[in-house]
């Protein structure tokens, strides 16, 4: 199975949300691995990025299949960069990985229609594997527009909605946060409420507030 996480910006929470999904499956018994076909903006060497995240916090296998210095949308960072992404080799890959595990994790950049290379999207990539897609999304103001506007992109390309993941979810939750997700949940079903974790930082890699959360679930 494969499941394809977007969001509905950048900086949602779409890794941490990656993370949770990938713990929580491998806590009710499934064989997980988590995969970020495109990697931007962190230089080689570098061991702070998404995979690095989710390894440390969720303790599963996880990689990036390309990388790029500039934290740039992939097609506009490969394009810079002199290096073509091959598309048809990076779903070959995918695929290749999903078949050694139960549930494989797909972590896009951005957006659901952030451009992948000039004539295809993250949305493209995902309808290619044929994956659940999974919207990571806020709980505060403008969350409701940006995820009528992503499910709305979803449905007209036919792919399969598993749900929602609301990111960042306060100790307090005010009238607003309150009637958010009450309205969320009639677009979607909400899959997982993720707290806002105070010290959390996927660019540090410190995942240690996260993996405290994740025991308590």
């Amino acid at each position: 199975m494969i499941r394809f996480v977007t969001g509905t910006d950048t900086g949602v929470g779409k890794t941490v949300a990656s993370a949770w999904l990938a713990a929580v499956a491998r806590a009710e018994g499934r064989s997980v691995r988590y995969v970020k076909p495109v990697q931007t903006g962190l230089e080689a060497g570098a061991t702070d990025g998404d995979a690095d995240f989710v390894r440390l916090a969720a303790g599963v296998e996880a990689e990036e299949l390309m990388r790029f210095a500039e934290p740039l949308a992939p097609a506009v960072a490969a394009e810079r960069a002199g290096v073509p992404i091959d598309v048809d080799r990076l779903i070959a890959s995918i695929e290749e990985r999903a078949a050694t595990c139960d549930e494989l994790l797909v972590e896009g950049a951005g957006g659901l229609l952030v451009p992948l290379t000039s004539s295809s999207t993250m949305a493209d990539l995902a309808a290619s594997l044929e994956a659940e897609l999974i919207v990571a999304t806020r709980p505060g103001l403008g969350t409701l527009n940006h995820t009528a506007l992503t499910l709305e992109a979803a449905r007209t390309r036919d792919l399969t909605l598993g749900g929602l993941v609301v990111c960042g979810w306060p100790n307090r939750p005010g009238v607003t946060e309150r009637t958010n997700l009450d309205r969320l949940a009639a677009m979607a079903p909400i899959l997982h409420t993720i707290p806002f974790l105070p010290g959390v930082s996927v660019d540090g890699s410190t995942a240690d507030p996260l993996r405290r959360a994740l025991a308590q679930v």
